[in-house]
């Protein structure tokens, strides 16, 4: 009887340090930075969209997850230093927006794990070895913004009749914004179409400025490069292209939902969804090297007609047809 009892007592103590080990395992909390050079405001609905989507993986933020969130405020600069701030808080992965932000994240680590919210060519730029095989640190989405910048310059000119002058407002950020400049200034030509190209600041007096002096060159239409400074400020770009009356083609269609013309591109917050599921591999012991890099590959067309009648403009039928979703 004394037998039976010590082995109950020893198979009850092993049961309970294994439960005890399991629960300290559970318990576990996998910190994540989060790196953005905008505002925090202006990435809020791509943040919720990510932060739904690891929910849905079973990361809830305060039980399993914490996520440091680190914003530059347009102010591109900062990045290396608050990198390097995540990499000091010793966190388990890096989710990297789109423009620099992924170039300061690898800047500030060659180790630790980074995700790539949207990147125009991570190849070119030195992040990746290739899409197929990453074999480094970084991995997640690739965009496509030098190319679909020349699209959205064929759809203006498709829209507007007789359109001739094009205002370009652009940052002066570097590698990114210098690649869609260039490849917009071909297809101006290839397009006989005169480009005026706009330098601007993602404040509220920059934006105004910049509106200004598209009125004073009178052009016949807008548009904006692609980046999270711009996506950050959409309310107000779109604010300022109606008071000016000016037709506009946006990156994201986000922009229309806020009552901006019309936008071509990919579904942004799915990007940022995209993002999440990489986050759950890595977390659950994948490595950034072995998961490929996905392209974007589907893009829409989106078209606001309330906005086109409040600034006179007559769309035409075979124009709107070719639209992926219209708004009246």
């Amino acid at each position: 009887m004394k037998k039976r009892i010590t082995l109950w007592l020893l198979a009850f103590l092993f049961l309970a340090n294994v439960s005890l080990a399991d629960a300290q395992q559970t318990g576990k909390v996998a910190r994540i930075g989060f790196l953005d050079n905008s505002t925090a405001s202006g990435s809020a609905v791509l943040v919720d969209a990510f932060r739904q989507e690891l929910s849905k993986l079973g990361w809830i933020e305060g039980r399993n997850i914490t996520i440091e969130y680190r914003f530059a405020e347009q102010t591109p600069e900062r990045l290396p230093e608050l990198a390097a701030d995540l990499v000091r808080l010793k966190v388990d992965l890096i989710v990297a927006s789109g423009g620099p932000t992924p170039l300061a994240a690898k800047g500030a680590s060659s180790t630790i794990p980074i995700v790539m919210t949207s990147f125009p060519d991570p190849v070119g730029a030195g992040l990746i070895a290739s899409l197929a095989r990453p074999g480094g640190n970084v991995t997640g989405n690739s965009g496509l913004a030098p190319e679909l910048i020349t699209k959205r310059l064929e759809i203006l000119r498709d829209a507007i009749p007789r359109l001739s002058r094009v205002g370009l407002l652009f940052l002066r950020s570097g590698l990114l914004g210098d690649l869609q400049t260039k490849d917009l200034s071909a297809a101006a030509v290839a397009l006989k179409l005169k480009l005026e190209e706009i330098e601007t600041q993602p404040d509220a007096k920059g934006l105004e400025s910049a509106f200004k002096t598209a009125k004073q060159k009178q052009v016949g239409a807008i548009m904006t490069t692609a980046g999270n400074r711009f996506f950050a400020e959409r309310k107000r770009i779109v604010e300022l292209a109606g008071k000016y009356r000016l037709p506009a083609i946006y990156f994201h269609k986000e922009f229309v939902d806020e009552g901006g013309l019309m936008s071509y591109g990919t579904d942004f917050a799915d990007l940022y969804r995209r993002a999440a599921v990489y986050v759950d591999k890595i977390l659950k012991g994948a490595k950034p090297a072995d998961l490929p890099v996905q392209q974007t590959t589907k893009f829409e067309l989106v078209i606001n007609l309330k906005a086109a009648k409040q600034i006179g403009l007559t769309l035409s039928p075979e124009f709107l047809s070719r639209a992926n979703q219209v708004i009246k």
